[in-house]
């Protein structure tokens, strides 16, 4: 990451030993910024931002990454229940890609951000000034009204917070017309003064509310006497030498900006024509005069244009609000839109800058920052700028060159120069210049344009093109208005409303039960799919149920252990605050644990549901809609109980890459979080053991009392969810709280095995071998099956088999103990041979029945053997 200090020297040097400006505060701050003098009467110095993206060229993982962070922050202080209401308003024209940034940290906070260009037709909502600044006046003109009115907290984002003055003034006018109980600002630095530290706090408690702030880092600008007058002076005498040169635009030496060479001078402003050496003999920053170049030698007087294919109606920036639902559809679309600009560029291309426009920072950020992971060449990220600001080429001093351009995108307060910083002399192969489509006018295109001006310093530029967004255009239809909120406890399952939320839709009123062998042979004859009706619930018989308590009670800590272990390396590697999405059935009491453990050991309170997913049908889409309305997709993990050979696994990334091909909404991760991996299928689990995990040992009465899911194209619609019933029936049998209360009670013992686990799976190689699947393979082959959907390996899955199927034989690992006692008891009961088999990477694999016709059982049921 490029930062303010290079080669030992701090960027804001030059400016401190002559003006006297110092920096007090965090480490940080000298890696952050540097520092720079305005051309403007009000305030002598500028805090040149390394990570803002905006007069520095940055990486854009750097930049994006330093709001995102910022964001993460904010919904972590908040809390998930007032972060999901919150709003996020950012500050024109530095702040806009930064609060956008901040937003997408959050997760699901729309955005607004302040602008100086007034647009027909669209209502003023709010509006502020900014005291210190060359352009003061900011307009807030959200297409939807609602947006400032609810209570939830409002967000408010800059750049930098120096006096509070432009908060204060926003939340002044903003709290008088939607009057809320709590505000956040964030800033990527807290420059207040001791004086100022304290005005939040008395502004907060007049208005009756609570003001928060985050920062990336925090300190002070201590300046001497006089820094104004002396700051004057200096820009005066400097600039006095370039207009003396006759130059507009300040070019430097070839090469990356970070590495541009200290001259032995004062550090004069090199203003110089665009084909002169800037440098004399030995390196001598000098003033040289400006001639115009002959529009025949300039290396491309047109530059390529390149159709983003911008998706239609999608909002180009927060100026008029932008939704969640918006930066979905906008990250879909992003990995197509940098493809095209890779494909433009020239093959040797090895540096490239994709410069934004003013406010439009977000969506070239974005652009570039999906540029950077899909392109060869180095990217980096800036943006033109109404700022004016002297440039000194210096390695003391943070604008080292400008470009200067009239403006072209008819600006509401008259015409003006315009100015982008740090692109001359960088050395960029390739600059992509992205503009709305308001800015892409004759001034644009014009001899002394950006576009021209751009073209005397690199061989090549390209122009993107954003359409404007008009308020008040058509509303893009949403294929699915209106999903239901998930069924809860008591109403739906056993398990209290906030433990889990069921994303299914209630089919208790429905007789969906067949006899096994019914069952067995419409699924396997393919006259039915096994999710069309469900197995009669199996009751346990008294000696059954005496062996699942004995079962919990001998491996409840050995579950804690692995649910804290799991639960750790998801909130390390998936997300601080993840979204628990279990699988139903089988994964919801492990989601409901892993919820327990991130409240017991962390105080977190995390969202989880269950949504179904079938093999062969993939997973509820409609469920992933709902999430992706309510949830960063990011941040949703899914979860089950234990791996077998890795179907389900596979089911899900196929699905998941469907649903994103559909919908165009990505950013779900479809590896999923287990307690057990002993096929080896998954990164993310709490151990590799096969051991029984008493919750397979039932069925409902182990779930909340839920059946397993169903699918069926009479019952089930486009626009619902898949079914399930709720057996309330069978509550006098239920053990579900039970079983979950009975591993939690351990989590206080095992906190340092837990640790220690962690510690070791974090450090250790947990890629996948699949060697389950290869084992099932060979398994179905030896035995003559010659079908891996027969082969259920684990003793999770072989209860399943004793459960539901027509079980042929059990095979059990030679010398496998308590483990497989209760499953040697539902062998014996369904006269099923359990055959002892040396070197079985798993504990037992249960086998179905090859034969699929109801004579394959005798008239007692029990299995008959081949």
């Amino acid at each position: 990451m490029n930062n303010a200090v290079n080669n030992g020297v701090w960027s804001g040097s030059w400016v401190a030993e002559r003006l006297g400006v110092q920096l007090v505060g965090d480490d940080e701050l000298t890696q952050m910024l540097g520092l720079a003098l305005r051309r403007n009467p009000k305030r002598a110095h500028l805090l040149v931002s390394h990570v803002l993206g905006k007069h520095v060229p940055q990486s854009p993982s750097v930049v994006y990454g330093a709001g995102f962070a910022l964001g993460r922050r904010v919904r972590d202080l908040l809390g998930a229940d007032e972060a999901a209401r919150a709003v996020v308003l950012g500050y024109a024209e530095t702040a806009t890609g930064l609060g956008h940034s901040v937003a997408d940290g959050i997760g699901l906070a729309p955005y607004l951000h302040s602008t100086r260009r007034p647009v027909a037709g669209v209502a003023r909502a709010g509006g502020f000034e900014e005291s210190h600044s060359h352009a003061t006046s900011h307009l807030l003109l959200p297409e939807d009204p609602a947006l400032l009115a609810g209570d939830g907290p409002l967000v408010l984002v800059d750049d930098e917070f120096s006096t509070g003055n432009t908060v204060l003034n926003t939340v002044r006018d903003l709290h008088a017309r939607y009057p809320r109980r709590r505000y956040v600002v964030v800033a990527l630095v807290d420059m207040r003064s001791a004086a100022d530290a304290g005005r939040l706090e008395e502004f907060a408690r007049e208005i009756g509310a609570r003001v928060d702030l985050v920062a990336a880092a925090s300190g002070t600008v201590r300046l001497p006497e006089g820094v104004l007058e002396k700051g004057q002076e200096l820009v005066a005498r400097y600039e006095a030498e370039s207009a003396a040169s006759g130059s507009r635009s300040t070019v430097a030496p070839s090469g990356p900006v970070a590495q541009f060479p200290a001259p032995p001078n004062d550090g004069v402003a090199i203003e110089a024509d665009q084909k002169a050496n800037p440098l004399g003999a030995r390196g001598t920053a000098r003033p040289a005069p400006t001639c115009p170049q002959p529009a025949d030698e300039r290396a491309h007087p047109h530059p390529t244009r390149i159709d983003l294919r911008w998706p239609h109606g999608l909002p180009d920036g927060g100026r008029h609000g932008f939704t969640p639902q918006h930066r979905l559809r906008l990250e879909s679309a992003l990995p197509a839109m940098a493809a095209r600009l890779a494909e433009a560029l020239p093959a040797d291309t090895r540096s490239v800058l994709v410069l934004g426009f003013e406010e439009l920072m977000y969506a070239p950020l974005r652009i570039a920052h999906e540029l950077e992971r899909s392109a060869d060449a180095e990217v980096r990220y800036s943006t033109t700028t109404r700022s004016p600001v002297l440039a000194v080429d210096d390695p003391g001093y943070a604008i080292r060159t400008r470009l200067v351009f009239p403006a072209h995108d008819d600006p509401a307060d008259g015409p003006g120069e315009r100015y982008a910083y740090n692109v001359a002399g960088a050395g960029f192969d390739a600059v992509i210049a992205v503009v709305d489509s308001v800015a892409d006018t004759p001034e644009l295109h014009a001899p002394e344009g950006l576009l021209e001006a751009l073209a005397a310093h690199t061989p090549h530029v390209l122009l993107a093109v954003v359409p404007s967004y008009v308020p008040g255009s058509p509303a893009i239809s949403e294929r699915h208005p209106m999903l239901p909120e998930p069924l809860r406890g008591p109403a739906f399952s056993s398990y209290a409303p906030e433990e889990v939320g069921w994303l299914l839709q209630d089919l208790s009123d429905v007789t969906l039960e067949a006899p096994t062998e019914e069952r067995e042979e419409a699924i396997q004859s393919g006259g039915a799919h096994y999710a069309e009706s469900l197995p009669v619930e199996y009751q346990p018989s008294e000696q059954y149920q005496a062996l699942f308590h004995t079962a919990l009670e001998e491996s409840a800590a050995r579950l804690a252990q692995a649910v804290g272990a799991v639960t750790e390396l998801v909130l390390a590697e998936r997300s601080p605050r993840p979204v628990l999405v279990s699988l139903a059935r089988a994964g919801t009491p492990v989601g409901v644990l892993m919820r327990r453990w991130a409240q017991f050991r962390h105080g977190l309170e995390l969202p989880h549901y269950a949504v179904s997913i079938v093999r062969g049908r993939g997973i509820d889409a409609n469920a992933l809609r709902w999430l992706a309305a309510h949830h960063d997709p990011r941040d949703v993990v899914f979860v089950d109980g234990w791996t077998g050979k890795g179907a389900i696994t596979r089911e899900l990334t196929a699905a998941i890459r469907e649903f994103e091909a559909s919908d165009g909404i990505t950013g779900f991760d479809p590896e999923i979080a287990v307690l057990a991996d002993p096929g080896s299928c998954v990164r993310t689990y709490g151990t590799r053991d096969d051991y029984l995990i008493p919750s397979a040992c039932l069925n409902s009465t182990v779930s909340g009392l839920i059946s397993r899911t169903v699918l069926r194209a009479d019952l089930v619609g486009p626009h619902d969810y898949h079914g399930a019933k709720f057996y309330r029936e069978l509550a006098g049998a239920d053990v579900s709280v039970a079983f979950l209360d009975a591993v939690s009670a351990r989590f206080p013992e095992v906190v340092d095995a837990v640790d220690a686990t962690t510690k070791e799976l974090l450090s250790g190689d947990r890629a996948p071998t699949w060697e389950g699947w290869a084992a099932v393979e060979r398994i179905s082959e030896e035995y003559g099956i010659h079908d891996v959907n027969l082969v259920k390996p684990g003793v999770g899955e072989t209860t399943r088999v004793l459960l539901r199927r027509v079980p042929w034989k059990i095979l059990a690992r030679a010398g496998a103990g308590a483990d497989l006692d209760h499953v040697r008891l539902l062998a014996e009961q369904r006269g099923v041979p359990v055959e002892e088999v040396a070197e079985l990477p798993y504990t037992c694999v249960g086998l179905i029945h090859p034969k699929y016709t109801r004579g394959a059982t005798g008239a007692d049921g029990k299995a008959v053997n081949l």
